[in-house]
């Protein structure tokens, strides 16, 4: 027997008895045949879920609940014991109390263990496993050391009493003995569950984060799904990994208990325990489990991984729920309920940003996610446990209060959802990419926009009127379509070499109009581009362009390197739709170009702000004599140059590094001005490059930097001046002893010929 002994109990001060939860039993053991009377238990659980265990234990009967650190005290008889350690699903053990004392140096922590008759709980024959953890306490801080000395003191006792000790044994001792010391206070316990709860005993297949099966049933009962199941409502996971969720969700909604199928309890080879009672509680829980089969849900999983199908289908297996819960391979793009499946509970636990090792591709994944959602479970629930909380903002639905739960160390927050129209918005990219890759991938899933067949046929009208003229002008790359339809405010660019690959650019949207909207638009524009011209969807690339504050048009966007070689006028180009907001050939002006080959032989050519050099090229090819390229983007020449050796242009045509209003200036002041008879000036609107020592304004800059210009011609020279600003005011009195004539009109090509305004040109002699 377990006897009082007085004085043994310390006296604790309040802190000390916020860890020293119990108390001593009031009485024990009469014998087998009985049950026992009301016990001091402790079920532990991972931090933050001390409530939902609470509630649990209350539903199973125990008295006396209250939460504490790590768990939950509670009181109990054996019956109430035995079904704690079957039937509780977010506990991690269930402790039994037999001792607290107080440790003040190794001898106190030996003679505390031996205060306690052994022989009462296990034979000299039987085996046992110490579990010892320490803090704080600075006689013993070395759990290794406290485990042997906790052990020594009992096997000590043993062989005192019997000549022979009891072995170790660590996998499935006959009891496990738990000591947790904390400051001065030891806490003396049996562990009846003897391994984790979690371990229910059907997961045999490890596969990358896995839930641990306690947190999935705690994250089922946060989210209802007790109640969603008694009302027969669906469960669908469609992340599902090795199953988890499903299993423990087919064990609430079928009455299943958690332990049931475990081989081993800590109590199984202890002297106390009540074989008999335990039997009886054993089969209780299979007789609820036949009848709670026979009534389960709808529950489906899906994942994209083979090898996680694999290991749930195992999982269901093993847990005897084969036929209860389908199991698909599917991407989560793909997700979608079947029409007889009854509203329910979307559960899932989607992989964090480490998990992927790359935050970016798991913002894109929840944002895929939360369109699924919208598009195709309006009406269900959704609970889903993230690791970062921004991840969840990318699913683009409200959410209810989230709670905090942890999974390991990690702390992780489960999010609920009502998914319904009014809790959806628009996530807001983190960059232009993201917003770009998930249009993308939009499109790829299928007709994202029912509108969109409008845009389809305009598409088609516009294709038919401009294929006829681009052959009999022999163009190869042009404009398809620019904003033709409010709705579709895009611009659609083709450009033909060894295949056809399609650029479209975005203009940007109101404010007034729905990110959401604008999106789905877009998306459908993507889907139907490559139907209409009959090419993969992979050679149309997608732009979106804002309103130029800077030099972004001439930003990196992206690294891919991949650069096609298209032809215009004879002359062949280097062109590159994903790396930059531009190609490297500026479509609208193409007839300037031609009018510069036309003009250029025998001719000395300079090139202004020559970007990728397109129209130097026209030049030579044109016969220029001699030319001159000018720019401050060491890319950008390096493009150029790489257009002069396609075209196997010769050394006579040079190519300048220099911030080109600077190196007018200069070159107007010289003594011995170098002259041209043919130049192309074609500034940018606005710069404020870091190469720059002053900020460059073509409207503010432009009479300078024509004069200066201007001052370089040849006798009979001619200068082409062009800007694609479009509040652009020409101050032709300023340049009054200039010849100046706008040709604005003539070099607008017809596949521009709905936007007037895309540029403005005067030829200017002296």
């Amino acid at each position: 027997m377990i006897r009082q002994t007085a004085g043994i109990q310390p006296q604790l001060n309040k802190k000390m008895r916020d860890y020293c939860t119990f108390k001593y039993p009031t009485r024990l053991f009469h014998n087998q045949s009985q049950i026992m009377t009301q016990y001091q238990l402790f079920a532990t659980t991972p931090k933050a879920m001390e409530g939902i265990l609470a509630n649990e234990i209350s539903a199973l009967g125990g008295h006396d609940v209250h939460q504490k650190l790590a768990g939950v005290a509670f009181q109990g008889d054996l019956a109430m014991a035995y079904k704690a350690c079957l039937w509780l699903r977010t506990a991690s053990r269930v402790l039994l109390l037999l001792h607290s004392f107080e440790v003040n140096s190794q001898q106190d922590l030996y003679e505390g263990i031996q205060r306690i008759d052994w022989s009462e709980h296990l034979g000299p024959d039987d085996s046992l496993a110490v579990s010892f953890s320490s803090k704080n306490n600075p006689a013993i801080d070395n759990t290794h050391f406290g485990a042997l000395k906790v052990k020594d003191a009992i096997v000590d006792q043993m062989r005192g009493k019997f000549g022979s000790r009891p072995n170790v044994d660590t996998a499935h001792p006959s009891i496990r003995v738990n000591v947790y010391l904390h400051n001065e206070i030891a806490q003396l316990s049996l562990d009846l569950s003897g391994e984790s709860s979690h371990m229910r005993g059907y997961r045999d297949i490890t596969i990358a984060a896995p839930l641990k099966e306690n947190l999935a049933a705690a994250i089922l009962l946060r989210a209802g799904w007790p109640e969603f199941a008694r009302q027969g409502g669906s469960l669908l996971d469609p992340m599902c990994g090795s199953g988890t969720l499903l299993v423990e969700g087919a064990l609430i909604a079928g009455d299943i208990a958690p332990g049931l199928q475990r081989d081993y309890y800590g109590f199984l080879g202890w002297k106390q325990h009540d074989a008999a009672l335990w039997q009886n509680i054993l089969e209780q829980a299979r007789q609820r489990r036949e009848i709670g089969l026979a009534k389960l849900p709808v529950m489906v999983g899906f994942d994209q991984d083979r090898d996680s199908v694999n290991a749930a289908l195992r999982h269901i297996e093993n847990a005897g729920l084969s036929g209860k819960i389908h199991i698909e391979k599917r991407n989560i793009i793909d997700a979608s309920a079947a029409t007889s499946w009854p509203h329910g509970l979307i559960v899932c636990n989607p992989p964090y940003g480490e998990r992927l090792g790359d935050e970016e591709q798991a913002g894109m994944l929840y944002r895929e996610f939360g369109e699924v959602l919208k598009q195709r479970f309006t009406g269900w629930q959704a609970a889903i446990i993230i690791g970062n909380p921004e991840l969840g903002f990318r699913l683009g639905i409200r959410s209810h209060k989230p709670i905090t739960l942890f999974n390991g160390a990690l702390e992780c927050k489960l999010l609920r959802l009502t998914i319904e129209e009014k809790a959806f918005f628009e996530p807001k990219a983190k960059s232009q990419q993201e917003r770009i890759e998930f249009i993308h991938r939009r499109a790829q899933a299928g007709q994202p926009d029912s509108r969109a067949e409008m845009f389809a046929n305009r598409l088609h009208k516009n294709l038919k009127k401009l294929t006829k003229w681009a052959k009999q002008n022999q163009i190869h790359c042009y404009r398809l379509y620019d904003a033709d339809l409010p709705e579709y405010a895009v611009a659609v660019d083709i450009y033909q070499g060894e295949r056809i690959w399609v650029n479209v650019q975005e203009y940007e949207s109101p404010r007034s109009v729905d990110p959401a909207k604008a999106n789905q638009r877009l998306a459908g524009v993507l889907a139907e581009i490559p139907k209409v011209l009959e090419i993969p969807a992979e050679q149309v690339f997608l732009k979106i362009r804002r309103k130029q504050k800077n030099t972004d048009q001439y930003e990196k966007q992206g690294d891919s390197r991949r650069f096609h070689v298209i032809e215009e006028g004879g002359c062949k180009f280097w062109v590159n739709f994903e790396d930059y907001l531009d190609t490297g050939l500026f479509l609208d002006h193409r007839a300037m170009r031609l009018l510069i080959q036309q003009q250029a032989k025998g001719k000395r050519f300079l090139n202004l702000f020559a970007y990728t050099g397109s129209a130097t090229v026209h030049a030579a090819i044109g016969g220029a004599i001699s030319s001159l390229t000018v720019d401050m983007s060491n890319t950008y020449l390096d493009w150029a140059r790489r257009n002069f050796h396609l075209n196997g242009i010769s050394d006579e045509h040079q190519l300048i590094r220099a911030n080109c209003a600077e190196w007018l200036a200069q070159q107007a002041q010289a003594k011995h001005k170098q002259q041209f008879d043919l130049i192309f000036l074609d500034p940018p609107t606005f710069s404020n490059s870091k190469k720059m020592d002053e900020i460059f304004d073509i409207q503010k800059d432009h009479i300078p930097l024509i004069r200066n210009t201007a001052a370089l011609l040849a006798p009979q020279g001619t200068l082409y001046f062009s800007t694609n600003f479009r509040r652009f005011k020409l101050d032709q009195e300023a340049l009054s002893d200039l010849i100046i004539e706008d040709i604005s009109t003539q070099m607008i090509p017809e596949d521009f010929a709905r936007n007037a305004r895309i540029h403005y040109c005067w030829r200017i002699s002296r």
